[in-house]
């Protein structure tokens, strides 16, 4: 995977890392981003989330309505990416 970083994107992630709730993430991305771009990543997660339990592509799009081929992708980055979304995914769990 291409690294992307740089003092640009630095600064945009430190930007969120400091929101304090939910309702604050909201407003800053519906700032920043179309509502198809957020709904685009959050679909994304979940697909990631859903791979990670075991569920099979056919039952994603069945589920959430992700194509075969974001399903694909996501599915490379969960298994040979940086470890984003693992971390991300161990994150929410513990959460709960």
């Amino acid at each position: 995977m291409a690294t992307i970083k740089n003092e640009s994107i630095d600064r945009l992630f430190e930007a969120i890392l400091k929101f304090k709730d939910v309702k604050e993430c909201y407003k800053f991305f519906e700032d920043l981003c179309t509502i198809k771009e957020i709904l685009d990543m959050s679909q994304r997660l979940d697909t990631a989330i859903l791979l990670d339990k075991g569920e099979s592509y056919e039952s994603i799009t069945k589920t959430i309505g992700t194509s075969a081929a974001t399903i694909s992708r996501v599915s490379r980055c969960l298994n040979y990416g940086t470890g984003g979304y693992k971390a991300a995914i161990k994150s929410l769990k513990e959460d709960k």
